[in-house]
Parts: structure tokens; C-alpha cells; sequence
């Protein structure tokens, strides 16, 4: 049966408050495991925090994907070795890397992937600005180079990075679906035409919010049809801290994004319930329609 993980990032438990109080790492995971989350992201570039924490969600019975932002091909070797120590469902992969031509990616890709495929670790690519994937358009011509590359889709960076008018295109619907057509997770961020990140219990970011859960469901929905029957789909929170949060003369945060987090954790389980009982349905229709 397919499963479905919702993760919390831990740059997201970061408060970065004017006043310096933030929380314990411990309380953080306590906090993760309390609100019910599936696990965490976690960097893994830094072997000894990786450690730490993935003994503490292993034993809350947790789990985990590791983030890296590998400049080269041999950037990936380590990473891949903590995997192999520590487990991870996945590697999140951030390409640290800014080529002017697709042709300057190919042997990153081919290598990293190489890299992956001889670990039997799955690898998935994120879409992010200032990375190699940081314009919707570029990327989407190495999806026309790696027809089935595996991306982390993280929606909101081409909605801010490409200002899409509102409302929305269907071209511009059409261009984002195909990222979410070749992705296998997803990053959980709501973006305006200029804002990265807006508050999501804000009822004037209300559309915002609706156009992201849409793309999402869409998501569910492409992902269910292509993965297997065993396959784990994760969305991780990832609301992060100021300079993405906005925050007010003082240098505070307008809303709180733990419990936006939290909210987010509640919307998107919501979809794949709903999608879940759309499948049942369906198959009982089905299995009633023979037995006539």
C-alpha cells in the first residue's frame, strides 16, 4: 500500500527571534514527534548533527530524509556514506551549482545519479533558486535532457522567481505541472507573485494558499498513478525563518509559523485522505460492477 509522510523541516524549527530565545534541538524533536509529524529533514553534510538527531527520531520511531548541497559530483560521496551509516528514505539533493548551459549540467546529473544508483539510495533534485534549478524554464529544459529525472518540487520558488500574474495562467499551470509530473516529493511553502513565503492563516493570502493545495493534490494525485504500490510519498514543512518569514519593525514574525506548520501538516493529510477514499470508492464500484 502506498504511504504518505509528512515531515518537518528542522531549519523551520529555527526562530532567529530578536531576543535569542530559541528552542533546544531535544525540545524541537519532542515537538515533532508530539504534533504527530512522520519524521524530519535533516542536513547531512554534518555527520556528527545528522547522528544525533536520527538516533532520537529513531527512537521515537521516526523518520528521516537528508538534505545536501553537493557543488560537485563528488560532493555526493559522503553524503551517500552517511545515508548508508544512518538510513534515510531519501537523499534531497540541492544543487549548489549555477551553469549558464543545460550542457554544464549533464555530467553533474549523470554523475550524481551514477552515484546514487550504485548506492541504491533514491536521489531527488530539488527545484530552488540560486541552484541549478533556480528558473522554472531551465529546468525544464533538463527535464527535456532527463525525461525521468526525480525532483523535489518546492512550487513556491518558480511562482516568486517567474512572478506569475494572478490569476494564473493555464500556460503557467501547464509549465508547473510538468515539474510536479517529475516529482517524487514535495517541499510545502505557499509564495505570492512577490513574496517567497506569505502567512497561510493570513485569510487575505487565502487564494495563495488555495493554488498551492490544488498543485499539491494534482501532485498526490500524478505521484499515486506512477509510484509503486509499496512507494512512500513525503511533504515536508519547510515555513522557514526570517529572511523568508516576514516580520514587523521589530524584527518579529507576523504569524507563527509552528503552528502555520501544523495547519500545513493538517491540509495536505486532508487531500490524501480525501484521495485515499476517492481510490476505495472507485475499486468498490468497480469490483460491485463485475459481481452484477
Amino acid at each position: 500500500m502506498q504511504q504518505f509522510k509528512v515531515y518537518q523541516s528542522l531549519w523551520a524549527m529555527e526562530r532567529r527571534r530578536p531576543d535569542g530565545l530559541e528552542w533546544p534541538l531535544d525540545e524541537q524533536l519532542r515537538m515533532i514527534r508530539d504534533a504527530g509529524f512522520d519524521g524530519a529533514g535533516v542536513r547531512f553534510f554534518d555527520y556528527a548533527f545528522a547522528s544525533r538527531v536520527t538516533r532520537t527520531l529513531k527512537d521515537y520511531g521516526l523518520t528521516w530524509q537528508a538534505q545536501c548541497y553537493p557543488q560537485t559530483v563528488d560532493d555526493l560521496k559522503p553524503i551517500i556514506e552517511h545515508v548508508q551509516d544512518l538510513g534515510a528514505d531519501h537523499i534531497n539533493l540541492q544543487p549548489d551549482v549555477r551553469p549558464y548551459t543545460v550542457d554544464e549540467c549533464i555530467p553533474l546529473i549523470e554523475g550524481w545519479r551514477r552515484l546514487a544508483h550504485d548506492a541504491g539510495v533514491a536521489v531527488h533534485i530539488e527545484t530552488h533558486r540560486n541552484r541549478m534549478t533556480t528558473d522554472l524554464f531551465f529546468t525544464l529544459r533538463l527535464l527535456d535532457c532527463f525525461p525521468d529525472l526525480r525532483l523535489t518540487g518546492d512550487l513556491s520558488h518558480y511562482v516568486v522567481g517567474r512572478e506569475f500574474a494572478w490569476p494564473v495562467s493555464d500556460e503557467d499551470h501547464r509549465l508547473i505541472r510538468r515539474i510536479i509530473d517529475n516529482s517524487w516529493g514535495f517541499h510545502g511553502r505557499v509564495a505570492s507573485r512577490e513574496q517567497i513565503q506569505v502567512q497561510i492563516s493570513f485569510a487575505h493570502h487565502r487564494e495563495w494558499l488555495e493554488l498551492f493545495l490544488g498543485w499539491w493534490e494534482y501532485g498526490f494525485r500524478s505521484w499515486r498513478k506512477r509510484a509503486p504500490r509499496d512507494g512512500v510519498l513525503t511533504f515536508l514543512c519547510e515555513l522557514g525563518p526570517k529572511e523568508y518569514a516576514m516580520t514587523d519593525r521589530n524584527g518579529y514574525e507576523l504569524s507563527d509559523r509552528w503552528e502555520e506548520a501544523l495547519l500545513m501538516k493538517d491540509l495536505v493529510r486532508d487531500i490524501w485522505t480525501r484521495l485515499d477514499k476517492q481510490d476505495r470508492d472507485a475499486k468498490e464500484r468497480a469490483h460491485q460492477e463485475t459481481s452484477v
